[in-house]
């Protein structure tokens, strides 16, 4: 049964979905304790742990528990949001009880994928999940990876469940976005970096956003100051971000990133197969924005 806590979570700001660095093809946990302990004094309000930008799917659990235990040694007070994905609901609900002795803001989860669940099934998958976990569940609505559309009234069901506290938006429909942040039950967080501001600017409460690896302190900021509705001070920082963004995912999530770290010594260039590296065109891209990259 979920353990949940008399204090709503709040999952506003800057969360960043780690990179995981390899050498060779071991996890660099050197490379990981280090990008971790560059991003904590910039204003995030935490990490995201084994999701998608982190290559989760081709960690097996043991690198994953290991991953977890770098990222909370390295910013002990920082929270963390662990990623979960899979599409057997026993393997699923045994690994997230297996979580329950780590110290979690949350668990970042999306609908299992291949299956194509009906909207009955994916309800049960969430309540069952956030029945099992003892952090708030945040929802990850993401179709385009998992082939499970979440409908609206799906979700809206779904937020009268005491330990779902949020959903990552990925679902690409602003009328369902909105409707969500109207209803004010689950937090909506921003799950499409190009999407941050205008999810913000509408009362959304912050973002995951890979990006935010870079210029960290200007995403920091410009969900800040829209946050505060300043938002012409807001835009005139956001606008400089665009090509970067657009950058980050001109080829598949996270080549392009681990390129744009690389290059400042922060580690490898290196993905685990099937992900492939950067071509040289998004490199040579990256060479050209370099003074962006900080």
């Amino acid at each position: 049964m979920s353990i949940i806590s008399p204090t709503p979570p709040d999952f506003s700001g800057l969360w960043v979905p780690l990179v995981t660095p390899f050498n060779g093809d071991a996890v660099d946990h050197a490379a990981l304790r280090a990008l971790v302990q560059r991003l904590a004094p910039e204003g995030i309000a935490g990490t995201v742990v084994c999701g998608s930008t982190g290559e989760a799917a081709a960690l097996d659990e043991d690198e994953q528990l290991a991953a977890l235990a770098t990222v909370t040694e390295a910013a002990p007070d920082l929270p963390r949001i662990m990623g979960i994905s899979g599409y057997h609901l026993g393997q699923t609900l045994a690994w997230v009880r297996r979580l329950h002795r780590e110290p979690l803001a949350g668990l970042l989860v999306p609908p299992p994928h291949y299956i194509r669940p009906s909207q009955q099934g994916l309800t049960a998958w969430f309540t069952a999940i956030a029945e099992a976990s003892a952090a708030p569940v945040l929802i990850y609505d993401i179709p385009y990876r998992t082939g499970a559309t979440l409908e609206r009234e799906t979700l809206l069901a779904l937020a009268a469940h005491p330990n779902i506290a949020a959903v990552k938006d990925c679902g690409g429909d602003a009328d369902k976005t909105r409707a969500l942040i109207a209803d004010g039950r689950l937090q909506v967080l921003a799950g499409e970096d190009a999407q941050i501001f205008s999810t913000v600017a509408e009362g959304g409460v912050g973002a995951i956003a890979a990006s935010g690896h870079l210029q960290t302190a200007r995403f920091v900021q410009v969900i800040r100051l829209l946050q505060e509705g300043r938002i012409a001070e807001a835009r005139a920082l956001w606008q400089p971000l665009l090509p970067l963004i657009e950058l980050m995912f001109a080829e598949p999530n996270p080549a392009p990133l681990k390129a744009a770290l690389a290059m400042q010594g922060l580690m490898n260039d290196a993905l685990r197969a099937p992900m492939t590296a950067a071509s040289e065109t998004v490199r040579d891209r990256l060479q050209a924005i370099r003074a962006h990259l900080a």
